[in-house]
């Protein structure tokens, strides 16, 4: 029951969020209209991403620190649900764009530096698979984590803001502090809701790789060279 609770409270607030989201009255405002609902997707699978990278990068910090492979291997789960959740705020706010901004890409600052980042992300899982000596691995892709993390975090919330953009906060735009009060609830719990699945699907990815990787689990990284994911 201890381990189920909090997967009772993803469905719960999920639910929550797609029920009340897609029902509930929201503010009639120029040009947004009823896209304004993207608002309880689009943006907290970006939060989830950005948390669940923050995830990551500490479990690849706590890697280098005591070259355990357990630390490792949820670092590289919880930057894959990331990568994923990336992906899904693109296609969303893609989306968003094609009925507000009139194109799905329009190179806004925004766009282009999330772009950037989920590449930077890409090359963090693309030099995993390059590398086949574990030893190597493990702790080349932990320094490289560290640094995505902390390139991304400008990327996507300082650089943009410095131009003029297309983006809330940006260029003049009204920002999450101009969202109506009746939305701000669902937003919350939407962004809780998104983050707990994000954790959901990481602890699955670890349990199979923990799992696959039974045998050497024993002892650190650094005594299981040409080990291959």
């Amino acid at each position: 029951m201890r381990k189920l609770w909090w997967k009772v409270l993803c469905i719960l607030l999920l639910t929550a969020t797609f029920i009340i989201g897609l029902l509930m009255p929201v503010p009639a405002l120029n040009i947004l209209n009823e896209t304004i609902r993207n608002l309880f997707f689009h943006v907290p699978m970006w939060f989830g991403m950005m948390l669940l990278f923050g995830v990551s990068m500490v479990h690849a910090i706590r890697y280098l620190n005591t070259q355990d492979l357990k630390k490792d291997i949820n670092s590289e789960q919880y930057a894959k649900v990331g990568v994923l959740f990336g992906c899904l705020g693109m296609v969303t706010g893609m989306e968003w764009a094609r009925f507000t901004w009139g194109e799905f890409w329009s190179n806004d600052p925004k766009q282009l530096a999330s772009a950037i980042s989920l590449l930077i992300y890409f090359a963090y899982l693309v030099l995993r698979s390059a590398v086949p000596d574990y030893d190597k691995k493990a702790k080349i892709a932990a320094v490289f984590n560290v640094f995505a993390f902390f390139i991304m975090i400008p990327l996507i919330m300082v650089l943009p803001r410095l131009t003029e953009s297309l983006h809330p906060g940006n260029g003049g735009n009204p920002a999450f502090s101009d969202l109506a009060p009746s939305m701000r609830p669902l937003f919350y719990v939407a962004v809780s809701g998104w983050f707990t699945l994000g954790i959901w699907i990481a602890t699955l990815g670890i349990r199979y790789k923990l799992v696959s990787l039974k045998d050497i689990i024993s002892g650190p990284v650094s005594a299981k060279s040409n080990l291959n994911n």
